[in-house]
Protein backbone atom coordinates (compact mmCIF):
# COMPACT_ATOMS: atom_id res chain seq x y z
CA UNK A 1 0.00 0.00 0.00
CA UNK A 2 0.94 3.68 -0.91
CA UNK A 3 1.88 6.11 1.98
CA UNK A 4 -0.26 8.60 2.06
CA UNK A 5 1.15 12.01 1.31
CA UNK A 6 -1.14 14.58 3.42
CA UNK A 7 0.67 17.58 1.78
CA UNK A 8 -0.99 17.06 -1.23
CA UNK A 9 -4.78 17.00 -1.98
CA UNK A 10 -7.49 13.97 -0.77
CA UNK A 11 -8.48 12.34 -4.10
CA UNK A 12 -11.24 11.73 -4.56
CA UNK A 13 -11.17 9.03 -7.67
CA UNK A 14 -12.58 6.20 -6.36
CA UNK A 15 -10.86 3.79 -8.71
CA UNK A 16 -7.94 4.73 -6.98
CA UNK A 17 -7.08 1.57 -4.71
CA UNK A 18 -4.84 2.68 -2.70
CA UNK A 19 -6.88 5.85 -1.11
CA UNK A 20 -9.91 5.40 0.53
CA UNK A 21 -12.34 8.80 0.92
CA UNK A 22 -15.73 8.95 2.25
CA UNK A 23 -16.94 11.89 1.36
CA UNK A 24 -19.70 12.29 3.62
CA UNK A 25 -17.60 11.71 6.45
CA UNK A 26 -15.88 14.33 6.26
CA UNK A 27 -18.74 16.46 5.72
CA UNK A 28 -19.65 15.09 9.33
CA UNK A 29 -16.33 15.87 10.83
CA UNK A 30 -16.23 19.01 9.71
CA UNK A 31 -19.81 19.83 11.27
CA UNK A 32 -18.91 18.54 14.40
CA UNK A 33 -15.69 20.34 14.76
CA UNK A 34 -17.83 23.37 13.89
CA UNK A 35 -20.47 22.57 16.50
CA UNK A 36 -17.85 21.78 19.34
CA UNK A 37 -16.10 25.38 18.37
CA UNK A 38 -19.52 27.45 18.84
CA UNK A 39 -20.10 25.45 22.28
CA UNK A 40 -16.61 26.64 23.06
CA UNK A 41 -17.35 30.01 22.38
CA UNK A 42 -20.81 30.32 24.37
CA UNK A 43 -19.26 28.53 27.14
CA UNK A 44 -16.07 31.72 27.62
CA UNK A 45 -18.86 34.11 26.93
CA UNK A 46 -20.97 32.89 29.89
CA UNK A 47 -18.34 32.77 31.95
CA UNK A 48 -17.49 36.50 31.64
CA UNK A 49 -18.14 38.18 34.16
CA UNK A 50 -20.51 41.39 33.58
CA UNK A 51 -19.01 44.64 35.52
CA UNK A 52 -21.17 46.11 37.14
CA UNK A 53 -21.63 50.14 37.09
CA UNK A 54 -20.55 51.68 40.61
CA UNK A 55 -22.49 54.73 41.52
CA UNK A 56 -20.74 58.00 41.00
CA UNK A 57 -19.67 59.82 44.40
CA UNK A 58 -19.56 63.46 45.21
CA UNK A 59 -16.87 64.66 46.71
CA UNK A 60 -16.43 66.24 49.71
CA UNK A 61 -17.10 70.44 50.40
CA UNK A 62 -13.73 71.21 51.34
CA UNK A 63 -12.61 69.94 47.63
CA UNK A 64 -13.88 72.46 45.91
CA UNK A 65 -14.32 75.50 48.56
CA UNK A 66 -11.60 77.29 47.38
CA UNK A 67 -13.34 77.77 43.55
CA UNK A 68 -16.50 78.37 45.36
CA UNK A 69 -15.29 81.36 47.17
CA UNK A 70 -14.27 82.53 44.23
CA UNK A 71 -16.89 82.36 41.70
CA UNK A 72 -19.66 83.00 44.45
CA UNK A 73 -19.53 87.08 44.23
CA UNK A 74 -18.80 86.94 40.46
CA UNK A 75 -22.25 85.07 40.14
CA UNK A 76 -23.81 87.39 42.57
CA UNK A 77 -22.95 90.43 40.64
CA UNK A 78 -23.85 88.55 37.01
CA UNK A 79 -27.40 88.26 38.54
CA UNK A 80 -27.98 91.35 40.34
CA UNK A 81 -30.57 93.61 39.85
CA UNK A 82 -32.61 90.68 38.17
CA UNK A 83 -35.48 88.18 39.00
CA UNK A 84 -32.94 85.78 39.37
CA UNK A 85 -31.75 83.80 42.65
CA UNK A 86 -28.91 82.99 43.62
CA UNK A 87 -28.15 80.32 46.32
CA UNK A 88 -24.64 78.23 47.70
CA UNK A 89 -25.51 74.50 48.65
CA UNK A 90 -22.43 72.85 50.06
CA UNK A 91 -20.40 71.92 46.98
CA UNK A 92 -22.15 74.08 44.42
CA UNK A 93 -23.39 77.35 43.19
CA UNK A 94 -26.86 77.59 41.69
CA UNK A 95 -29.12 80.16 39.53
CA UNK A 96 -32.46 80.14 39.85
CA UNK A 97 -34.87 81.14 36.83
CA UNK A 98 -38.64 81.76 38.02
CA UNK A 99 -40.26 80.32 35.02
CA UNK A 100 -42.95 83.44 36.15
CA UNK A 101 -41.40 86.43 34.44
CA UNK A 102 -38.25 84.37 32.97
CA UNK A 103 -40.64 82.51 29.71
CA UNK A 104 -43.24 83.83 27.44
CA UNK A 105 -46.55 83.07 28.82
CA UNK A 106 -47.32 82.65 24.95
CA UNK A 107 -45.15 80.15 24.49
CA UNK A 108 -43.91 78.56 27.69
CA UNK A 109 -40.75 77.27 26.42
CA UNK A 110 -38.95 80.49 24.82
CA UNK A 111 -36.99 82.85 27.26
CA UNK A 112 -38.49 86.28 27.49
CA UNK A 113 -35.94 89.07 26.25
CA UNK A 114 -35.27 90.42 29.93
CA UNK A 115 -34.07 87.03 30.57
CA UNK A 116 -31.07 86.66 28.10
CA UNK A 117 -28.90 89.08 29.89
CA UNK A 118 -28.08 87.66 33.52
CA UNK A 119 -28.03 84.36 31.93
CA UNK A 120 -25.14 85.36 29.37
CA UNK A 121 -23.47 87.04 31.85
CA UNK A 122 -23.07 83.87 34.04
CA UNK A 123 -21.87 81.65 30.58
CA UNK A 124 -19.12 84.39 30.02
CA UNK A 125 -17.64 83.81 33.52
CA UNK A 126 -17.61 80.13 32.97
CA UNK A 127 -16.41 80.36 28.52
CA UNK A 128 -12.78 80.67 29.85
CA UNK A 129 -12.35 78.07 32.72
CA UNK A 130 -12.27 74.79 31.65
CA UNK A 131 -12.62 73.31 35.18
CA UNK A 132 -15.94 73.88 35.54
CA UNK A 133 -19.26 72.50 34.89
CA UNK A 134 -22.68 73.36 34.51
CA UNK A 135 -25.71 70.99 34.89
CA UNK A 136 -29.03 72.86 33.74
CA UNK A 137 -32.06 71.33 35.24
CA UNK A 138 -36.12 72.00 34.76
CA UNK A 139 -38.46 71.44 37.06
CA UNK A 140 -42.26 71.93 36.35
CA UNK A 141 -45.44 71.54 39.10
CA UNK A 142 -47.51 68.58 39.60
CA UNK A 143 -50.58 70.16 37.64
CA UNK A 144 -51.89 68.50 34.44
CA UNK A 145 -50.09 65.44 32.62
CA UNK A 146 -46.72 64.31 34.32
CA UNK A 147 -45.15 63.57 30.68
CA UNK A 148 -45.99 66.89 29.36
CA UNK A 149 -44.78 68.68 32.37
CA UNK A 150 -41.45 66.21 32.08
CA UNK A 151 -40.71 67.72 28.37
CA UNK A 152 -41.81 71.28 28.99
CA UNK A 153 -39.53 70.95 31.89
CA UNK A 154 -37.06 69.92 29.22
CA UNK A 155 -37.47 71.89 26.67
CA UNK A 156 -36.79 75.15 29.08
CA UNK A 157 -33.75 73.85 30.62
CA UNK A 158 -32.36 73.43 26.68
CA UNK A 159 -33.22 76.71 25.84
CA UNK A 160 -30.82 77.64 28.57
CA UNK A 161 -28.27 75.92 27.43
CA UNK A 162 -28.48 77.03 24.39
CA UNK A 163 -26.62 80.28 25.56
CA UNK A 164 -24.42 78.69 27.35
CA UNK A 165 -23.49 76.51 23.89
CA UNK A 166 -23.15 80.06 22.46
CA UNK A 167 -20.52 81.13 24.60
CA UNK A 168 -18.39 78.14 23.76
CA UNK A 169 -19.08 75.63 26.67
CA UNK A 170 -19.47 71.99 24.96
CA UNK A 171 -20.96 68.77 26.11
CA UNK A 172 -17.59 67.25 28.69
CA UNK A 173 -18.95 69.80 30.65
CA UNK A 174 -22.07 71.22 30.17
CA UNK A 175 -25.65 69.12 30.88
CA UNK A 176 -29.28 69.54 30.75
CA UNK A 177 -32.48 67.43 32.07
CA UNK A 178 -35.76 67.77 32.55
CA UNK A 179 -37.07 66.81 35.98
CA UNK A 180 -41.05 67.32 35.73
CA UNK A 181 -42.24 67.64 38.90
CA UNK A 182 -39.70 65.20 40.45
CA UNK A 183 -37.90 67.61 42.98
CA UNK A 184 -40.45 70.42 43.99
CA UNK A 185 -39.27 73.09 46.55
CA UNK A 186 -42.32 73.83 47.96
CA UNK A 187 -45.97 72.41 48.09
CA UNK A 188 -48.21 72.28 45.15
CA UNK A 189 -51.21 73.01 47.00
CA UNK A 190 -51.47 76.93 46.39
CA UNK A 191 -50.57 78.91 43.77
CA UNK A 192 -47.57 80.50 45.61
CA UNK A 193 -45.95 77.04 45.59
CA UNK A 194 -46.68 76.04 42.29
CA UNK A 195 -45.15 79.24 40.78
CA UNK A 196 -42.05 78.51 42.93
CA UNK A 197 -41.67 75.24 41.57
CA UNK A 198 -41.66 75.91 38.08
CA UNK A 199 -38.31 76.86 37.33
CA UNK A 200 -35.21 76.09 36.08
CA UNK A 201 -31.78 75.78 38.01
CA UNK A 202 -28.24 76.60 36.73
CA UNK A 203 -26.06 74.19 38.84
CA UNK A 204 -22.70 75.43 38.96
CA UNK A 205 -19.83 73.48 39.88
CA UNK A 206 -16.05 71.71 38.98
CA UNK A 207 -15.91 69.18 36.80
CA UNK A 208 -15.30 66.30 39.01
CA UNK A 209 -18.21 66.74 40.12
CA UNK A 210 -20.61 67.30 37.24
CA UNK A 211 -20.82 63.40 36.90
CA UNK A 212 -21.96 62.81 40.36
CA UNK A 213 -24.61 65.35 39.54
CA UNK A 214 -25.83 63.64 36.59
CA UNK A 215 -25.90 60.27 38.67
CA UNK A 216 -27.87 61.86 41.40
CA UNK A 217 -30.62 63.45 39.62
CA UNK A 218 -30.65 60.23 36.90
CA UNK A 219 -33.19 58.95 39.15
CA UNK A 220 -34.47 61.53 41.18
CA UNK A 221 -37.10 60.42 44.19
CA UNK A 222 -40.17 62.41 45.16
CA UNK A 223 -39.07 64.77 47.75
CA UNK A 224 -39.82 64.41 51.08
CA UNK A 225 -42.24 67.93 51.81
CA UNK A 226 -42.90 68.11 55.30
CA UNK A 227 -42.40 71.37 55.78
CA UNK A 228 -43.17 73.07 52.23
CA UNK A 229 -46.00 75.13 53.59
CA UNK A 230 -43.25 76.29 55.80
CA UNK A 231 -40.88 77.32 52.54
CA UNK A 232 -44.08 78.57 50.40
CA UNK A 233 -45.31 80.84 53.01
CA UNK A 234 -41.88 82.09 53.42
CA UNK A 235 -41.20 82.83 49.77
CA UNK A 236 -44.88 83.66 49.21
CA UNK A 237 -44.16 87.79 48.96
CA UNK A 238 -41.02 86.80 46.33
CA UNK A 239 -43.72 85.40 44.18
CA UNK A 240 -46.11 88.29 44.77
CA UNK A 241 -43.45 90.85 44.21
CA UNK A 242 -42.59 89.56 40.87
CA UNK A 243 -46.06 89.32 39.40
Amino acid sequence: MKRLNLRQPFSTNHNDPTISFDPGGYMRANKIFAFTCCLLIAGCAGSEKKEVAKPAVMPPPQVTRAWLDEYEPKLREAVKGSHFEFERRENLLVVTAPVQGSFNPDRPHMLLPVSLGPITRVAKLLESDEDVAVVVLGHADSSGDDAQNRDLSQQRARAVTSIFRLSGLKQNRLQVMGLGSDAPRAANDSAAGRALNRRVEILLTSRDTMQGLIAKYSQPAKAELKDAPKVAAADQGKVRKSE
